[in-house]
């Protein structure tokens, strides 16, 4: 079985998340380290990061995961906002390997004012320095595909590829795939000769070994639509059959795979308790998994 997980509120502290991961059975966990809207953050305290590690050690989750600040955007041409976001993304990576994460998964950033490929480079230049400035590190960058609304880079493979292309090709970067993004960037996930044509792509034009975690997320909009609108598994855009292909494939065996659905509360921060909408959605991927053994 793949290795479900969903994001996590760290509200009451970043060992919470852990324990409402445990509550929902989880194998895999997603978290801010820091508020994701915010640049700047108070560091993270001995303590803190003890409790964390601690709690992942006995939860026994196979893989864990922080998702990085919505404000980065590597491939700006503002100098001011550049800087910013080469020093938010070097905290976050140094936030994850202290608590000892897997990875962090990056948007891309836009394009604004430049062409695509130009801001292509530079977000390539950007992950580059700032792995480079941390040779002995182990968590890597996760790039996540995006929906391409408006001038957001990633909707392509071909821009993943160029990312990672740019970057020389850098071990520690991966990709994250999320399912709501691909449809609504126009690749058809919901139908049989879809899925196979999409994930064959993907494999042609980044590499099948650069994936490393997926979001599952149903779609609220159509295919092609280009608006990142998340929904509850099986009740968007996708359905939910496909959803049976994907956790049953063997070429993602062992990939963690992560909600990022609506929660029951709208946000998902009260206290350590059994959310309706995870629960559910978690179900629902376990009965797909059930119903091909």
């Amino acid at each position: 079985m793949p290795s479900f997980g969903a994001h996590m509120s760290v509200n009451g502290g970043l060992a919470r998340a852990v324990a409402r991961a445990v509550l929902h059975d989880c194998g895999a966990l997603q978290i801010f380290t820091k508020n994701a809207s915010q640049w700047r953050s108070a560091p993270l305290a001995d303590a803190q990061v003890l409790d964390f590690r601690r709690a992942v050690d006995a939860a026994e989750l196979a893989s864990v995961v922080s998702h990085a600040s919505y404000l980065i955007n590597l491939g700006t041409a503002d100098p001011a906002l550049r800087q910013k976001s080469l020093d938010a993304l070097a905290d976050e990576v140094d936030r994850a390997e202290a608590l000892g994460l897997a990875g962090v998964v990056l948007h891309p950033g836009s394009a604004t004012t430049r062409s695509p490929d130009e801001a292509l480079a530079a977000v390539s230049e950007g992950l580059r320095d700032v792995l480079r400035a941390r040779p002995s590190g182990s968590t890597r960058i996760f790039i996540e595909n995006t929906a391409g609304q408006g001038t957001a880079l990633g909707a392509r493979f071909e821009d993943l590829a160029a990312i990672l292309d740019g970057a020389e090709g850098h071990p520690r970067l991966g990709i994250c795939l999320d399912t709501c993004h691909l449809l609504a960037a126009g690749y058809d996930i919901a139908t049989p000769a879809g899925y196979a044509s999409t994930f064959e792509l993907f494999t042609r034009v980044v590499g099948r070994d650069r994936l490393a975690v997926f979001h599952l997320n149903d779609s609220k909009k159509p295919l092609g639509s280009r608006v990142d609108r998340h929904e509850q598994i099986g009740q968007g855009c996708i359905g939910l059959e496909p959803f049976g292909w994907l956790v049953n494939d063997p070429r993602f065996a062992g990939l963690p795979m992560i909600l990022e659905t609506p929660k029951a509360d709208a946000v998902g921060s009260g206290p350590v308790a059994l959310d309706a909408f995870d629960q559910a959605n978690l179900d629902a991927l376990r009965r797909l998994v059930a119903a091909h053994a």
